[in-house]
């Protein structure tokens, strides 16, 4: 699957090579439990609490070292064994094979010419590792009686994996023994690697990545230790940090949400074979058959014998390819950056704006996202931008005014501006943050391009600064797509035009451009990357709550930045604004804490 399956392939055996005291590792433990549970640091501080615990798991996994349990050989010597287990198991296998694809890893290779549409790849529910094999198995237990596996179905895929693989009479061992041994996601960055995002809008979930990592494994290896419905369970013995970091990357980068076997609804499952797919623009073409309880897959187009297959993973953008599944996508038509708004709490018509926002189905303080496409922003941003420009004047038109709730409507729709001056003060806006985010990078894209000319850059160093880049490119398409729309504003109100005026049958359209925006705002459905979501209170619990909580993103733009960046962009807007002769009427942004899961439209990798 993509570059995480390009790995450096273990030739060690299974084993302890020194001698670890159960008091010494169970005293790190607990302390690496309580560092990654205390309150979250403030702004700023997250990059030394990093350091702090990738400090205590390093002492963890010296002592550690030589405890994995680990294959001899390596992964494609498995392959023809996954092939002939899944032919045995019901699945279609005559129309692919496994290849190796070199800077793709390896992936599927067609075997004859397939047809688009056509159904090639179907996988049974027998095969796949689910969160109801995991409670039929020696995890059950366990299972029953913990509240954290309960609650967290991608924990307990992860455990069952490490629970299958000790067991050399495992029915999923040929599945297994072909994943890959290491993974290409952050958890496996040096530190130098992951201090090449820093300034990004991604280190933060970076950051969290890897503490809530090293949070659930301190807190199950206690749980293993002492817990007597964990006895029999094989990681009693030996349960290493590199056993759960590869457990958690093989979850994260595989799991996806199929239904259970009366349809009642979803659960959690790693599907062989299908899951060595790698990506490509498109569309979603894979689906559950109830009927014959089996996964299907169809091909995206027409393949020729020897080709790749391809799959679309859905809607990602790329720091959700490099944090979750550990490739970049060069041609993401998807690609994004995420940023946070918020009407102050202390402007003097926070209350309206409020309301107007809230009429029109948008909280007061949301993350947002910019766009790598044309326009930069979607519908629901362009119509909070509006009303977080809005005068006092026009924000009574829209809560008091003749047709309110046609206005309302046409919040999002970009052909029906509230003013020109409006207009004019949202695009000088965008054009201003952008700009100022870009600021905060240590780095020019310039020179981020010159590093990745260099030959001897690894592969987790360039995946770092090509998301670094692509976050600039994105800004930086932005703030000028913002100063391009406020000269051609500011040119119709020079030129005195009218408003355009919108008939009733038009009120129920948001943008024109995109035939799934032509929707109520209040009815279209959220954006990825919670677009629209109200930020809520960081949590502070040992576990975040949902099962997304595994890999929770507890998101900070730009190192905790943000209240000192919206003080000094409201400041820069200000300013930017009396330069062209209008006054800005509205406050400060405020803008809280976010602990954020994503969402996910992606049946294939459904990963947090």
């Amino acid at each position: 699957m993509g570059k995480k399956s390009r790995v450096k392939t273990q030739k060690s055996g299974s084993g302890a090579s020194a001698v670890v005291s159960p008091k010494e590792m169970m005293n790190l433990i607990s302390e690496l439990l309580q560092k990654c549970s205390s309150a979250a640091p403030p702004a700023g501080k997250e990059w030394e609490e990093y350091i702090q615990i990738r400090g205590l798991v390093e002492k963890i996994r010296k002592k550690q070292k030589g405890m994995s349990v680990v294959f001899d050989g390596s992964r494609e010597d498995y392959f023809p064994d996954l092939m002939s287990w899944a032919q045995e198991n019901g699945a279609s296998c005559d129309s692919f094979t496994v290849a190796d694809f070199g800077a793709e890893g390896y992936g599927l290779r067609a075997t004859r010419d397939i047809k688009a549409e056509e159904l090639f790849l179907w996988i049974p529910r027998k095969m796949q590792m689910t969160v109801e094999s995991a409670q039929n198995s020696v995890l059950g237990p366990l299972y029953s009686q913990d509240r954290i596996l309960q609650a967290m179905g991608n924990v307990t895929l992860a455990l069952h994996l490490l629970c299958e693989r000790a067991n050399p009479a495992s029915p999923w061992l040929p599945y297994i023994h072909s994943l890959p041994q290491e993974y290409d996601t952050p958890l496996y960055y040096q530190q130098e690697d992951v201090q090449l995002l820093l300034g990004t809008q991604a280190v933060q979930d970076v950051l969290s990545q890897y503490k809530n990592t090293a949070r659930q494994y301190a807190y199950f290896y206690k749980l293993v230790q002492t817990h007597p419905a964990a006895s029999k369970l094989p990681l009693k013995d030996s349960f290493t940090f590199d056993d759960y970091r590869w457990a958690v990357s093989s979850v994260m980068t595989r799991q996806n949400q199929i239904p259970t076997e009366d349809g009642s609804r979803v659960t959690l499952a790693l599907i062989p074979l299908w899951d060595m797919c790698n990506h490509t623009n498109g569309l979603i073409t894979t689906g559950y058959n109830l009927e014959d309880d089996r996964c299907e897959c169809v091909a995206l187009q027409d393949y020729k014998e020897n080709e790749q297959i391809y799959i679309f993973y859905g809607t990602r953008s790329n720091a959700e390819f490099v944090i979750h599944n550990g490739f970049f996508f060069q041609d993401n038509a998807h690609d994004r950056v995420k940023i946070k708004l918020g009407v102050s709490k202390s402007e003097r018509l926070y209350a309206m704006k409020a309301e107007v926002l809230a009429r029109a189905g948008i909280p007061a303080s949301c993350i947002f996202a910019l766009h790598c496409s044309e326009p930069p922003i979607s519908a629901q941003l362009l119509a909070f931008l509006r009303v977080f420009c809005m005068t006092e004047e026009e924000l009574k038109d829209y809560l008091l005014g003749d047709r309110v709730i046609n206005k309302i409507f046409t919040l999002g729709n970009s052909e029906f501006p509230v003013s020109w001056d409006n207009e004019i003060k949202l695009w000088t806006f965008l054009e201003t943050r952008a700009a100022l985010l870009l600021k905060t990078y240590k780095t020019t894209s310039e020179e981020d391009q010159s590093m990745l000319e260099k030959p001897d850059l690894s592969l987790h160093s360039r995946l770092a600064i090509q998301l670094r880049l692509a976050e600039k490119q994105i800004l930086e398409k932005a703030s000028a797509s913002g100063r391009a729309k406020r000269l051609h504003f500011q040119k119709k109100q020079e030129e005195g035009a009218l408003l355009p005026r919108y008939e009733e049958s038009d009120i129920a359209l948001l943008e024109n451009t995109d035939s799934d925006a032509k929707l109520p705002i209040i009815l279209r459905k959220l954006e990825e990357v919670e677009e629209g979501q109200e930020i809520p209170m960081e949590e502070h619990s040992p576990f975040l709550n949902g099962e997304k909580a595994m890999y929770g993103t507890n998101v900070e733009a730009n190192g905790g930045k943000v209240q000192e960046e919206t003080q000094k962009v409201s400041q820069d807007v200000d300013s930017a604004l009396a330069s062209i002769g209008i006054s800005n009427q509205h406050g400060q942004r405020e803008v809280g804490n976010l602990s954020a899961s994503r969402t996910e439209d992606n049946p294939k990798e459904n990963s947090e």
